[in-house]
């Protein structure tokens, strides 16, 4: 007991400090007060030796989960043979491996052809490289982007995020050169019908927008999309809709770009979920679990545009040993051991129960995800639905399940239109008993919260 309550007060001591001395731009501190001090799998340990389950896993950085023993190997050979740590863009082993273990990966026809890109160590990096490119290599300013898109806060890619707050947080305005298109959301369809009809709908604005001489949209540069949105609260593209982008933007010699920062290395039951519908992009923007769980992004792209000049495109830390390293090992581990289809077959169970769950609380208005990217978008069962059948979302009573789960050793996050999607991103090494725990611990967090009172403080997430 007195371990404890050392631990406790040594982690209400970090916490306390961190409130003082770090920005007001903090996030996953605010709602998750948790400060880890040993985590492995998907078990994370608290200073206070509470344990958790991580559904969050960096969000979607974790593709093994905490500390995996093949990437701890590849950290600790690269350290033990006195390689050096930072090379900028200069030619290396380790960097080889690297760029050999991801083209093993890619789709066939995009591996044939193309060059990679290393960008800084972020995703948003990466994404401000892909624009860049396509930019120079079409002399046009435009940009394609969508409703719900979250791309990054750097200053390309958060004008093309679609969330108007983030950008509006950050700093950023409205970009004239980026064009905003319907995203295919089914539960809250723009255009009231949901389904194919509702995507095909989205399909032909873009179509007509473009063809337009009055459309209002300057000459695009390229469409920037997420196969499955995450921020925007894990919403999958449906197939014959990213086969349709496709075809609209190849027609009228448009680069697409695949934002694959989350969706990437195996989490959607693909290994990259533009793999699902049998599209191949211009470009692709990785980052996230490409590192292995260290900083790394980079881009991959059809050789015919590359048209940059050298220095045209440059980061300090774009050659991180380390990362490289840790990124090699994780992508051939996951290819090897199939754990692509591991996701797909246990997200698909995970769905499974979740929808069944649907049928018992009310309160859930919609379930969806692909892989292991799942989402829940809680409504108020109290209020009246919209012509498509939608509830409205719940923000305060998604806050009030985030907090009864982290009760119960459960850390998720949210996210959607209106923070109202409980997200779940557990590490694709999940097992099955770990599978049901989520769940089982879920379920039970919505439970409780539906037996709040209206007027308690926690059902409103205070």
């Amino acid at each position: 007991m007195d371990d404890e309550a050392a631990g406790a007060r040594t982690a209400a001591g970090i916490l306390r400090r961190q409130s003082l001395r770090e920005s007001g731009a903090r996030t996953y501190a605010r709602s998750l007060p948790v400060v880890p001090v040993r985590a492995r799998g998907m078990t994370i340990e608290g200073a206070d030796g509470r344990r958790y389950l991580d559904c969050l896993s960096g969000a979607g950085t974790l593709a093994l989960g905490h500390n995996h023993p093949v990437v701890l190997q590849a950290i600790r050979e690269v350290l033990d043979s006195g390689a050096p740590l930072h090379v900028l863009d200069l030619a290396t082993p380790v960097k080889d491996a690297f760029t050999t273990a991801l083209f093993e990966t890619l789709p066939r026809e995009l591996a044939e052809r193309s060059r990679v890109q290393f960008c800084g160590p972020a995703g948003t990096d990466a994404v401000e490289a892909a624009i860049k490119l396509v930019r120079t290599a079409t002399g046009r300013s435009g940009l394609l982007a969508f409703s719900g898109a979250y791309h990054g806060m750097t200053a390309a890619a958060l004008a093309a995020t679609g969330d108007t707050a983030v950008r509006g947080a950050a700093g950023g305005s409205a970009d004239a050169t980026v064009a905003r298109l319907p995203y295919p959301y089914d539960y809250r369809c723009p255009f009231g019908v949901g389904g194919e009809l509702g995507a095909e709908l989205g399909a032909r604005l873009t179509a007509n927008l473009l063809d337009d001489p009055k459309g209002g949209i300057q000459p695009p540069a390229g469409m920037i999309l997420e196969p499955v949105q995450g921020e925007g609260g894990v919403i999958p593209a449906p197939d014959a809709w990213l086969r349709r982008m496709r075809e609209i933007t190849a027609a009228r010699g448009i680069p697409l770009i695949a934002d694959e920062v989350q969706t990437g290395v195996g989490r959607t039951g693909a290994f990259w979920a533009v793999e699902h519908s049998g599209i191949v992009p211009d470009v692709m923007v990785l980052s996230k679990a490409v590192g292995g769980s260290l900083p790394l992004a980079v881009i991959v792209y059809r050789e015919e545009l590359d048209t940059w000049l050298p220095g045209a495109h440059a980061g300090t830390f774009r050659g991180n040993q380390l990362a490289m390293a840790a990124g090699a090992a994780t992508l051939t581990y996951v290819r090897e051991n199939g754990l692509a289809g591991r996701a797909d077959l246990v997200g698909g169970r995970m769905l499974a129960r979740l929808r069944g769950l649907a049928a018992h609380h009310p309160c859930i208005g919609d379930v969806r995800g692909r892989g292991l990217m799942i989402g829940l978008e809680l409504v108020d069962p109290r209020a009246e639905p919209d012509d498509h059948g939608a509830l409205p979302a719940a923000p305060h009573f998604a806050a009030a399940v985030r907090q009864e789960a982290l009760r119960r050793g459960l850390i998720v996050e949210l996210g959607g239109r209106h923070g109202a999607v409980v997200r779940l991103l557990p590490p694709l090494t999940i097992t099955d008993e770990q599978a049901e725990a989520v769940l089982d611990r879920l379920a039970d967090s919505l439970a409780a919260v539906e037996r709040m009172e209206p007027s308690d403080d926690r059902a409103s997430g205070q």
